[in-house]
């Protein structure tokens, strides 16, 4: 019965979908781009306590964390454009 109502709820509302999908792809790019922030923020404050040298890993990391996120926001940007389409 669940399965019914499910594939009903498909066919009547196919933009509603696509939106929740859009909505559940952005909440993970968000969440990425907020712990590339927060990384960035790490690696400056132990840069300007220790004043040593950043590994190069700590500047990689945050620039992959970038490149996720806004591929996620914008992934969910197009899907939501394509919904007004349906």
């Amino acid at each position: 019965m669940s399965l019914q109502v499910l594939m009903g709820f498909l066919a009547a509302h196919p933009a509603k979908l696509i939106n929740l999908l859009a909505l559940l792809i952005t909440c993970p790019g968000g969440l990425l781009l907020h712990s590339a922030r927060r990384r960035a923020a790490m690696t400056r404050e132990s840069l300007a306590v220790d004043e040593g040298l950043v590994d190069a890993f700590d500047m990689r990391v945050p620039r992959y964390y970038y490149i996720l996120g806004f591929s996620c926001l914008a992934m969910a940007l197009l899907l939501s454009w394509f919904s007004t389409w349906v």
